[in-house]
């Protein structure tokens, strides 16, 4: 999605305005297209099944970033195990916003933690249940608006009002998968050496504390399952926010961002057969086909 980056920079420069509505246009602007190109490859393949499934195939590996956002991880465990703070802080701006400066190892481990929690479900879940749904056009759209929440969906003096219409449709478009994704995370926290009760509890506890209507499901299930204490105080470039507590026991330690890593790629693969289901039954309500009885 790199080049839909580089285009909704540019459509930005010749969109932005300090205004709720100029975001709107800004958000119609960068999302029709791709939602079009979607529509038009579906009907094109329509009844080309090896074109349809080659197209989708590669326009979910364009999308999905499960594997390198796992890989993100490992390389910060990595870090954090060797104690080398100058490398885990040059690594920690590929996952998130924050300014890695002053954190200490387990403030390292923390945002990373979060970071793969919350991308796992925006960036890889998310897409997934959207393409089962909507097909291509869900896929390519999901992503698309994912991508503008990133760029301009942040509180900033720039986007406070600009970015308001990416970060609430981005929003809208996580409630069930957010969900979804904890639900999958606390499932398979035995898998990374936690506990599927323990991370039960902890989600349904602490998710509404979350600043987020969606971050709080993921996070806190990640955090359940690891048995650690996420949440506390974020600089965003002089931008501070002071989160509440998800979970309990101590800072993520490098064994437990190293597990944390791992489980984003379960997740992942649980979410693809939950896609293949949502799938299974779209075409069964929608692709049936009709036969006619003859008698005689």
């Amino acid at each position: 999605m790199a080049g839909f980056g580089r285009y909704a920079a540019w459509v930005e420069l010749r969109t932005y305005r300090n205004t709720r509505i100029a975001g709107v246009g800004h958000l119609a602007a960068c999302v029709t297209p791709l939602l079009a190109a979607g529509i038009v490859v579906e009907r094109a393949t329509a009844r080309r099944a090896v074109p349809r499934v080659l197209v989708t195939a590669l326009a979910t590996w364009a999308v999905v970033g499960a594997r390198s956002l796992a890989g993100e991880g490992r390389a910060m465990a990595a870090a954090l195990a060797a104690e080398d703070l100058g490398a885990a802080r040059a690594r920690l701006p590929h996952l998130c916003g924050r300014d890695p400066e002053h954190l200490s190892a387990g403030e390292l481990g923390r945002a990373t933690v979060e970071s793969l929690a919350e991308n796992a479900s925006d960036a890889v879940v998310c897409s997934l249940l959207w393409g089962a749904a909507f097909g291509l056009p869900g896929l390519l759209g999901h992503r698309a608006v994912n991508t503008l929440d990133a760029m301009v969906g942040h509180r900033s003096a720039r986007y406070a009002r600009f970015g308001t219409a990416s970060a609430r449709c981005d929003d809208v478009l996580g409630l069930v998968p957010a969900r979804v994704t904890g639900a999958l995370a606390c499932l398979l926290a035995p898998l990374v050496g936690g506990s599927s009760g323990r991370a039960w509890r902890v989600m349904w506890r602490d998710h509404a504390a979350h600043p987020s209507p969606n971050g709080g499901w993921p996070e806190s299930a990640w955090a359940g399952s690891l048995g650690v204490r996420l949440g506390g105080v974020n600089d965003y470039a002089g931008r501070v926010e002071e989160r509440p507590t998800l979970g309990d026991g101590g800072l993520p330690t490098a064994h437990d961002v190293r597990r944390a890593a791992r489980l984003v790629p379960l997740v992942s693969w649980a979410s693809a057969v939950v896609a293949v289901g949502i799938c299974a039954l779209r075409g069964a309500a929608w692709g049936i086909p009709s036969f006619k009885l003859r008698g005689g």
